[in-house]
């Protein structure tokens, strides 16, 4: 049972710092990539979609973002999600076509994004302190129950401490390669 926690609890650590990484992919750098606005979600006749549903969505150029729907009705529709969004473009809208220009970022927008990596950072963290607690909890109940032994159980914790340090260690790397990335000029 001791190896299931530990099997489970690595699992689920990884999969907080894959969406850490998935949120990091929605930060806008100083260069255009349709993770930008593939996430956002659009009011398509009511239901809310998103965009890379509705629309194929291309880098033409390094500064540049073309979203071309496959219905035209729903133009208005993408340039309000994008409006209402906090990437902080202006949608161009050119008949069938919607163009994001990404505007070199400034000193203080870089500052920002870097501050939202870090708060993403911590709160990857702290997610992954409570599954260790969580973990940490069950296997002091087994030894408690009698099902494991005290030694056991000792290497069975600082097995687990070992999983979280690797996993917190991948969050700060992900982290200051990202804060890399956006202060980049």
């Amino acid at each position: 049972m001791t190896t299931e926690i530990l099997a489970t609890t690595e699992r689920k650590m990884t999969r907080a710092v894959e969406a850490m990484e998935r949120d990091f992919q929605g930060l806008r750098t100083g260069r255009a990539s349709t993770s930008l606005v593939e996430r956002l979600h659009v009011d398509y006749y009511g239901t809310q979609t998103p965009l890379n549903q509705l629309a194929s969505i291309s880098v033409p150029e390094p500064h540049q973002i073309v979203i071309q729907p496959w219905d035209r009705g729903v133009i208005g529709g993408i340039e309000k999600a994008i409006l209402k969004s906090d990437i902080g473009l202006m949608p161009n809208v050119d008949g069938t076509l919607i163009r994001l220009n990404i505007p070199p970022l400034t000193e203080e927008r870089r500052k920002d994004i870097v501050r939202s990596v870090h708060k993403r950072m911590e709160e990857a963290r702290v997610e992954i302190r409570n599954l260790r607690r969580e973990a940490a909890d069950a296997l002091r109940k087994e030894e408690r129950d009698g099902t494991v032994g005290a030694d056991e159980s000792h290497r069975q914790l600082e097995q687990l401490q070992r999983i979280t340090d690797r996993v917190i260690a991948d969050v700060d790397r992900l982290g200051d390669v990202k804060e890399q990335e956006v202060l980049e000029v």
